[in-house]
């Protein structure tokens, strides 16, 4: 009986290494949303819950009052981050992750581990 081998075949690279090497329009849109300066930090202090404007300035060192608005305000319009107002006197307003911002948790927290790991604080 002749000696067979396996035969060599190419890996098929399937859907999920074709979408890791994909550099569409929404994954360049979501990383310059996410890796703008200051948004991380927001996001992943709306992971503990609900937070006024105010709490945000104290919770995120060095952050302005001009671009924490402007931050909150590209965030909103990119669904991830929900504002509130509650009427007063006085009134409240206070920001939330949205469904599709709490979606993004497991990546924040990965990226936070990643960074424990490999990152030098200069």
């Amino acid at each position: 009986m002749p000696q067979t081998f396996p035969t060599r075949r190419t890996p098929n690279p399937g859907p999920r290494a074709e979408s890791l090497s994909d550099f569409s329009p929404r994954f360049r849109q979501a990383v310059e949303l996410i890796g703008r300066r200051w948004s991380g930090a927001l996001l992943r202090t709306l992971l503990s819950g609900d937070r006024r404007f105010n709490d945000l300035l104290s919770v995120v060192p060095g952050l302005s009052d001009r671009l924490l608005s402007q931050r909150l305000r590209e965030l909103e319009e990119a669904r991830i981050v929900v504002r509130s107002v509650e009427p007063g006197p006085p009134v409240r307003v206070s920001y939330a992750l949205s469904a599709a911002g709490r979606e993004l948790e497991p990546t924040l927290r990965s990226l936070s581990q990643w960074a424990e790991r490999w990152l030098v604080v200069h």
